[in-house]
């Protein structure tokens, strides 16, 4: 009975880490939104650096820097996966676990793993789209996209666009998808 007790209050626990992984991601995407936005407007993440100033500043290009940025932003993407990842196994490893507890694992590794490929496949639609560079962090309730442009940033073709595709791959209204640039 203790055993059981145990493995049930580690499942929970999971369970809560995984609850409190997907709120943190969709609260830092409403931080980088800005106040007073209207809905569907493109927000600029990265100013755009001249080339020679930013040489001259020892800095670099600033398609480089938007290149690190989505590297940097795919990497913490990933490493917050795999952490409750584990952590979700570890908690399913149990021998002695009862169909709900099972259950509640086996369905949180299926919502991380239908996150990724969801992610995945926007990512690929946006860029097969013409744009530069996309990441997408998707939520229970929300989508947030950051798109790489050009300099002559994101029109209200380009944000119908892309809330199309992530519209047709979620099934969330275009209320809960933000658009953000990187130029």
């Amino acid at each position: 009975m203790k055993k059981l007790w145990k493995r049930n209050a580690i499942v929970g626990a999971v369970l809560v880490l995984v609850c409190a992984a997907i709120y943190l991601n969709g609260r830092y995407a409403a931080d980088v939104e800005q106040a007073g936005k209207v809905l569907g407007q493109a927000t600029e993440v990265n100013a755009t650096v001249s080339e020679p100033a930013a040489e001259a500043a020892g800095e670099l290009p600033a398609e480089a820097a938007s290149s690190d940025y989505f590297a940097t932003a795919r990497l913490t993407r990933q490493q917050a996966r795999d952490s409750a990842l584990s952590l979700l196994q570890e908690a399913g490893a149990g021998e002695e676990l009862d169909a709900q507890v099972a259950g509640e694992v086996a369905q949180g590794i299926e919502a991380l793993a239908g996150y990724t490929m969801t992610e995945a496949q926007i990512e690929n639609m946006v860029t097969a789209k013409g744009y530069d560079d996309c990441v997408v962090f998707l939520s229970a309730d929300s989508v947030s996209v950051v798109v790489s442009t050009t300099t002559d940033g994101l029109q209200t073709e380009d944000i119908a666009k892309i809330t199309d595709v992530v519209k047709q791959e979620t099934g969330l209204p275009a209320s809960a998808i933000k658009i953000l640039e990187v130029s």
